[in-house]
């Protein structure tokens, strides 16, 4: 089902920039999504308190972006939009709504830069939009020089693990394609790389699964990759620590105390497991010669 709604506002504006994906600005043209994802952070966490029920569509969100963005444009607060930071902007229903492509023209009139997070093919039918706003965006001052480019695209990719992935993100596309995709894009010329976020726990997160991973994107051409481990928000029935706890039950019971131990009461792992990981992608990244991080 396909709630309508109308929003106040669709121009978010961070209090610091984001460190990973370099955006001072989100958007995001729909609530919900229908890839479903166990695993999403939205679930539970800050971002999806006033979440719809249903995937909801966002029917007057041209209209505000095109009001604030004229109203930053004209102050010259120019920085990256992030579309989108809390659903997917190329869900199969945006092939008919095409309501991702009409912020993306507002974006374009305005001169705004844009970081693209997506796990579908579908944002290929836009390279036309994006290939324009790669060349005219005007870009923050402190990122000229280090960046260059006016649009980023990352590809979100939790686990190569086919049977895995259909129970953890039953309505998205395969990580095959996501890389496929990306490669397009590479060939298209667009700055392009993946985000292996979240590397979930005792499943991918070994050093050796890890070196095949980074191995297989940058084979495939990715400009940079990083690495974010598994968060787990909320106590209801809908949250996602709840549903990931019940898949773990289901198909790895004997994970489940390894989880708890690692978790305890917080909604991320221990501080000495995030180290290790960041200390594995470092030697991977230097192993591979690949960008660890956009900049």
């Amino acid at each position: 089902m396909l709630n309508e709604i109308q929003v106040k506002s669709i121009l978010n504006k961070h209090k610091k920039r984001d460190d990973w994906f370099l955006d001072d600005y989100s958007v995001n043209p729909y609530s919900g999504c229908s890839f479903n994802c166990i695993y999403c952070y939205v679930r539970g966490s800050k971002y999806g308190e006033n979440r719809a029920n249903t995937l909801s569509v966002k029917i007057n969100a041209p209209e505000l972006l095109e009001k604030q963005l004229f109203g930053r444009a004209k102050k010259g607060e120019y920085g990256i939009i992030a579309l989108s930071s809390s659903t997917e902007p190329y869900m199969p229903i945006e092939e008919k709504l095409k309501l991702t492509r009409r912020l993306l023209e507002i974006i374009l009139k305005y001169r705004f830069p844009v970081e693209i997070s997506t796990k579908s093919s579908l944002v290929l039918r836009d390279l036309d939009l994006l290939k324009e706003i790669d060349k005219n965006a005007i870009l923050p001052s402190d990122l000229k020089p280090k960046l260059k480019r006016g649009v980023i695209i990352s590809f979100s990719i939790s686990t190569f693990d086919e049977k895995l992935a259909k129970i953890l993100e039953p309505g998205a596309p395969t990580a095959k394609e996501r890389l496929e995709t990306m490669q397009k894009c590479k060939e298209e010329g667009f700055f392009a790389g993946v985000c292996h976020i979240p590397v979930l726990p005792f499943l991918s997160d070994a050093e050796e699964e890890l070196d095949r991973t980074i191995k297989t994107i940058k084979n495939y051409g990715a400009d940079f990759i990083f690495i974010g481990g598994l968060t787990l928000f909320g106590k209801g029935p809908a949250d996602c620590k709840t549903f990931y706890y019940k898949f773990l039950e289901k198909y790895y019971p004997e994970l489940v105390p390894k989880y708890k131990s690692l978790y305890r009461i917080f909604f991320a792992p221990s501080k000495e497991y995030q180290k290790e990981l960041e200390e594995k992608l470092k030697r991977l990244c230097e192993k591979y010669g690949i960008k660890n991080g956009i900049i």
